[in-house]
């Protein structure tokens, strides 16, 4: 008969400041957002109700809302926080043109397995109306 083991294995933490600041940089999270992004479209010259937010501006929203896994209501309130603090008095789409626009938007999220930081970049001069 093998001796097993009665729980998880304890293991004595010996320097503390060292693993404090891995915690801290496990919850760290830095988003980029390019303040010469085009957030509105260019008009179109067509005579129908012109768009409010680009493309690229949708796909940022479905971007978060697909890492992070939050329903676009949820998604919303997110956007609106990031841009706050990035100081960009941009407006936020609500959560039913989030949901009418993602039917139409031909645009993918890659997605990676792996460990390291995830770089999510949305240069909005290669997303095609």
């Amino acid at each position: 008969m093998r001796d097993e083991p009665l729980g998880p294995a304890k293991y004595k933490t010996t320097r503390w400041s060292s693993y404090n600041d891995a915690l801290r940089r496990l919850g760290s999270l830095t988003v980029w957002l390019d303040p010469e992004m085009t957030w509105r479209p260019v008009p179109t010259g067509k005579r129908s109700r012109q768009l409010s937010l680009s493309d690229a501006a949708i796909q940022t929203c479905l971007t978060m809302k697909v890492l992070f896994g939050m329903p676009l209501r949820q998604t919303t309130g997110f956007v609106e926080s990031l841009l706050r603090v990035a100081g960009l008095a941009w407006s936020v789409p609500d959560f039913s043109t989030l949901c009418r626009r993602q039917q139409t938007l031909s645009a993918s999220v890659p997605c990676r397995g792996g460990k390291g930081p995830l770089n999510l970049l949305s240069p909005s001069r290669d997303i095609t109306v």
